[in-house]
């Protein structure tokens, strides 16, 4: 076995997900082609790209929602065949039902949870969107809440069942810049309190390096994986580190790849 193979080898055998060969083609377009990735147990990994490269439709194969034209994906040795419970999924708009309050739509995403009485449920509910600072918001319809305070509801409702991994697809783009910020210093809270594999499609290198272990970049279509960078910086994360040359570093070296295409 050669050193590569047996670095593969490693690494599959510690993967929470597993992307091996995967090609996905819509019609006459190919997405995606011959991508492989590792996601690590309790990981965090943003993939940036390119607008058009594949990032969410690689998100999208392993939340189950598409199949691969070709390779595989499998979270935990297990081949995804559709969503499932191991996964929560945020996208960039929230989804919420608007006819439930905040509590009222957590609580939703717990129902068919075995062994949880309608009171469990509740306070489980009560206890995430407390975890997203939304303690006294619960009783609050989205028409009512902001767009950050919508997605701390997006978030909540997907922490609740407790999956092993978080698929975020955009998550604070829609959101102005100062309500981004305080979205991802929240984020890094939840993670370091949780601590399970999360994947973050985002277009800003900033927030993908702010947020993350690993950074993967990808090529433009169709995508593939064209780097990835350890990003070796202090946890918990601070906003001050944005300032660091160290930020500065692998911040301008991401940039100038995918300027490079």
């Amino acid at each position: 076995m050669t050193t590569e193979a047996a670095a593969r080898t490693s690494k599959a055998s510690t993967s929470k997900v597993l992307v091996s060969g995967v090609t996905k083609r819509f019609g006459e377009v190919t997405a995606l082609t011959e991508v492989d990735l590792v996601l690590g147990d309790r990981e965090f990994v943003s993939v940036v790209g390119a607008s058009g490269c594949g990032k969410s439709t690689l998100l999208s194969i392993i939340a189950g929602l598409e199949e691969p034209t070709a390779g595989t994906a499998s979270i935990s040795g297990q081949e995804i065949l559709g969503p499932g419970r191991d996964r929560g999924v945020v996208f960039q708009q929230s989804t919420l039902l608007p006819w439930l309050s905040a509590l009222d739509n957590v609580v939703f995403a717990l129902d068919g949870e075995t062994g949880m009485t309608r009171r469990d449920r509740v306070d489980r509910a009560r206890e995430v969107l407390d975890q997203v600072s939304l303690t006294g918001f619960e009783n609050s319809f989205p028409a009512q809440l902001s767009g950050g305070m919508q997605q701390r509801v997006a978030l909540a409702r997907s922490l609740a069942y407790g999956p092993d991994v978080l698929l975020m697809d955009e998550p604070f783009g829609a959101l102005d810049a100062l309500t981004r910020r305080t979205m991802q210093e929240l984020l890094t809270q939840v993670w370091e309190k949780h601590r399970m594999t999360v994947m973050l499609i985002t277009h800003d290198i900033e927030e993908a390096v702010f947020l993350s272990d690993r950074v993967v970049a990808m090529t433009p279509r169709p995508g593939r994986v064209a780097a990835e960078y350890v990003i070796d910086l202090p946890r918990p994360r601070d906003p001050e580190v944005l300032g660091s040359p160290e930020f500065h570093h692998y911040y301008t070296e991401i940039l100038g790849l995918i300027h490079k295409g």
